[in-house]
């Protein structure tokens, strides 16, 4: 780095050549600080104050941040000095991922194709289903998030991720999630290649489903011949107590996507589990054994990620305590706020939460309310982020695809005192938001920044 570079404020060189508007909208929410050091579900910044993290970079740090086991297996892998990427070998530690990965899963997915992210993984279903059914519709749930790329947004019912990116791929519909009778309607004309649906549906607000839905939608699938696609990058990997959501739920889908939490939050790594008929549909002989694949698919340091990863899972029976956790502060957040007007309900599964909020009844709170969600749908709940954050000292988001729903997801090595200070926080912002006026007068003020901006 020259001279001139290094003299220059870190968030100006970021604003310079990144993303300047994101560094804009950090600035107005005041959540613009310098990490120094993350370990477990503790952030400290520059100046020594701490921060909680009950949003694990959207389900990225089951293990916690820099946990040193995995850091550890990381510096050895490195140290080694083995074949990292030779691309004309048979990577050893990616038949011993690919190996357990199965082995958790269960049912009839015995096969494992490695990427980089979950909307990787995403068109690597896309294409797998397409190839196996010969099929080349798709079908998806309403409000769903798959990912960025361009067929994962042909998954997504959002606007504000579609819009400008188009046209994208032909032959998606979406279905209400929940909805079985609309859904059989779709499969019934058996033109679609698979339903792609997540579990638990996170950006939509953390919905979960009743238990028939899900097997219903696979009764349905196999009934008319569609592959029945589960994403769970988010929910994967103990995030909801159990290996996959799916176990919570009974079903044995045919591929399951998992990304985030497989890398331990160190290295990008995903997968993508199928049975032994879907992936030789696509690897069906030798002239097409690298017909799909990927630069930094099954790489050394990747594969190493992902088994220290579950190492740590495992060995320290994360999910037997998400399990547990996840009872325990949803119940102690519905005590705190079961007698305050704008908070609906608190649900979730495992230590994936969502508080959603709705709009007040009483006059005193709806003119304030309706006066700054009229600027933008998501103004109240980017000041409540901004009050959690900058008052309370956790970092926390609304769910992307809901702005009444705050999401609650603690890394699964959080602590019970942890999630205690979680909820009397979350209680005093709640409680400023029904009584104090300065709560709606410095959301009033953000908004005009915003639209000053």
């Amino acid at each position: 780095m020259s001279a001139t570079t290094t003299s220059i404020p870190v968030s100006e060189l970021y604003s310079a050549h990144v993303n300047p508007q994101w560094v804009r909208l950090l600035n107005l929410l005041e959540m613009n600080v310098r990490y120094e050091w993350c370990a477990g579900a503790e952030l400290y910044a520059e100046g020594g104050r701490r921060f909680l993290d009950f949003l694990s970079g959207y389900c990225v740090h089951n293990t916690g941040h820099n946990h040193p086991g995995i850091v550890r297996a990381l510096k050895d892998e490195l140290d080694r000095s083995g074949p990292a990427m030779l691309q004309s070998h048979v990577p050893e530690l990616a038949g011993q991922l690919a190996a357990r990965l199965c082995d958790r899963a269960g049912g009839k997915l015995t096969k494992a194709f490695f990427c980089s992210s979950g909307s990787e993984g995403v068109e690597a279903a896309i294409k797998f289903s397409r190839a196996h059914t010969r099929r080349s519709n798709l079908l998806y749930a309403e409000s769903a998030f798959h990912g960025l790329t361009c067929g994962a947004l042909s998954l997504m019912s959002d606007g504000f991720w579609r819009d400008g990116f188009g046209p994208l791929l032909p032959g998606t519909e979406g279905v209400p999630f929940g909805n079985l009778e609309t859904l059989e309607k779709k499969l019934a004309t058996k033109k679609f290649a698979a339903f792609i649906v997540e579990p638990v549906q996170s950006e939509a607000g953390i919905r979960v489903p009743q238990p028939e839905y899900l097997r219903g939608a696979q009764a349905l699938c196999r009934k008319y011949g569609s592959l029945f696609v589960l994403d769970e990058v988010q929910t994967g990997l103990y995030r909801t107590g159990n290996f996959l959501a799916a176990h919570h739920f009974g079903v044995e889908p045919d591929i399951a996507i998992l990304a985030k939490a497989l890398s331990g939050g160190l290295i990008p790594v995903g997968a993508v589990l199928m049975s032994d008929a879907i992936y030789g549909s696509v690897y069906d002989s030798l002239k097409r054994s690298i017909v799909h694949t990927s630069t930094f698919s099954e790489n050394g340091l990747a594969m190493r990620a992902g088994l220290a990863t579950l190492d740590v899972l495992e060995g320290e029976g994360l999910g037997a305590r998400a399990g547990v956790l996840g009872e325990y502060i949803r119940t102690r957040l519905r005590d705190a706020l079961a007698n305050y007007e704008m908070v609906a309900e608190v649900r979730g599964l495992g230590l994936l939460s969502g508080i959603e909020f709705r709009t007040p009844r009483s006059l005193k709170l709806r003119l304030p309310f309706e006066a700054f969600r009229a600027i933008h749908d998501g103004m109240f709940g980017q000041v409540v982020v901004m009050r959690m954050f900058r008052d309370q000292g956790f970092l926390t988001q609304m769910c992307g695809n809901n702005f009444m729903v705050l999401k609650v997801a603690p890394p699964l090595v959080v602590t019970e005192s942890q999630l205690d200070e979680f909820v009397l926080a979350i209680r005093e912002v709640v409680e400023a938001m029904h009584t104090s006026s300065s709560f709606w007068s410095e959301a009033l003020g953000l908004a005009r920044r915003i639209m000053n901006v």
